[in-house]
């Protein structure tokens, strides 16, 4: 080998084992977060003492909006409330900087962790908009070009007019700064609008939080698709899985003689003798993902009548019902969307052929470059994350260095909402 190659192989291993030797890991002793399990702690998050105190909506000046993207697009009468695409400005009393927040995967802007996100940058004194996650319908309906999501250059393309017409459509607002962040799939959206932004320069983004971003996307789904393949020990041919969950529930309901959904809800559940077992959890989680890429598979394939799902010549009027095709889009895992409807349309447009080549497109890999050398892009991420493969942490230790935060728990995004995790998020926006 060449002395110059010898010399930048060493310089290379030097560079990269500071770069490990950097990260921000925090240990689990120190920690604090109560749920070790990853599926228990994805499900129910943090319990209600340890999350932090936020204002409540009644002291949040909030409104919804909506932006008329593709008037052109013919949609179906069944779609007619998703023709605008709606979002959410929490505006405070004077200038302040405006916080972009990305929802995660099929996410509408007021999913439950984009509503807790912006209580928390409304309370630190920033104006905030919530937006739907490019995979959601809405946001395929409404604001994609192609509604074929899972192109993150192309998605954050149609992201970033999103917030364009946002800037002109609230042009009276007072702002200071621009920063952006998201969460789960969000995160590696708000990764791609902020390398597009180095080059539009609209916004010069100050600070960019990616929250438990996949790395790499096809490890992430694969990941989520067998979950809902978990075997459920004690299930008969009678009984389904959702039998044995439902009838947990109900049970806990008829102790607790009160019927209320929610984290606390499912946190005191968990401590209960119904409690779900590692297998029924990771079902449960599985399935709730499942509905996602159905969603997604069922729009795209709606919207761009490829015949995948429903026939491309069947009626469609305001009476018609899409159960019968949406239960067949629920046969359709991440994975076939990809392979159905996402690789032949890449291919179609030119860009590759191989879906090794369209993986690494699309994933956290093709910007390793700009995530390196970008001082305002930080990652914060749990060691115990269900959407992580082999090598997905190194690849974030090598290329980000002391801008990678590890907690040790938390699952994916389950310690979203813990006062550890806001606190540290809203530090790094402050430095």
């Amino acid at each position: 080998m060449p002395l110059a190659s010898r010399l930048f192989a060493l310089l290379a291993t030097l560079w990269l084992g500071c770069a490990q030797a950097a990260v921000n890991e925090i240990d689990a002793a120190s920690y604090g977060f109560p749920l070790a399990n990853p599926f228990e702690a994805t499900i129910a998050t943090t319990p209600p003492e340890l999350r932090p105190s936020l204002p409540d909506d009644a002291d949040i000046d909030q409104a919804d909006y909506s932006l008329r993207l593709r008037p052109r697009r013919e949609l179906p009468d069944n779609f007619w409330p998703v023709k605008t695409l709606k979002y959410r400005l929490a505006r405070q009393s004077g200038p302040a900087p405006l916080m972009f927040i990305i929802s995660g995967t099929g996410a509408h802007f007021a999913n439950i962790k984009t509503e807790e996100l912006k209580r928390l940058f409304y309370g630190a004194g920033y104006h905030v908009v919530q937006l739907s996650s490019p995979t959601s319908y809405d946001f395929m309906a409404a604001a994609s070009r192609h509604a074929t999501p899972g192109i993150s250059d192309r998605d954050a393309v149609d992201m970033y007019r999103v917030m364009e017409r946002i800037r002109d459509q609230q042009h009276d607002l007072p702002v200071t700064d621009y920063y952006l962040t998201g969460y789960s799939l969000g995160g590696l959206n708000a990764a791609f609008v902020s390398h597009l932004d180095e080059s539009r320069q609209a916004f010069n983004f100050r600070r960019v939080l990616l929250i438990n971003p996949p790395v790499n996307l096809l490890t992430s789904v694969s990941n989520l698709d067998r979950l809902v393949q978990t075997e459920v020990r004690g299930i008969d041919n009678t009984r389904t899985f959702y039998d044995l969950v439902l009838g947990k529930l109900a049970r806990y309901f008829e102790e607790r003689g009160v019927v209320e959904i929610d984290a606390a809800m499912l946190y005191d559940f968990q401590s209960s003798r119904q409690r779900l077992s590692d297998e029924e959890m990771a079902m449960l989680i599985g399935a709730a993902f499942r509905f996602a890429a159905a969603d997604i598979s069922f729009t795209s394939d709606l919207i761009n009548r490829r015949g995948v799902v429903i026939p491309p010549t069947y009626p469609m009027d305001e009476g018609t019902s899409l159960t019968p095709f949406f239960k067949r889009a629920l046969l359709c895992d991440f994975e076939c969307y990809i392979r159905e409807q996402l690789l032949p349309y890449w291919r179609d447009q030119g860009d590759g052929n191989s879906l090794l080549q369209l993986i690494d497109q699309v994933s956290l890999y093709s910007l390793q470059s700009y995530l390196a050398g970008s001082d305002k892009i930080s990652v914060f991420h749990n060691r115990d994350d269900l959407i992580l493969g082999p090598g997905d942490l190194g690849f974030l230790r090598r290329t980000l260095g002391a801008r990678l935060t590890l907690f040790p728990l938390g699952g994916h995004c389950g310690n979203l909402n813990y006062r550890v995790n806001t606190q540290a998020i809203l530090e790094f926006f402050r430095d």
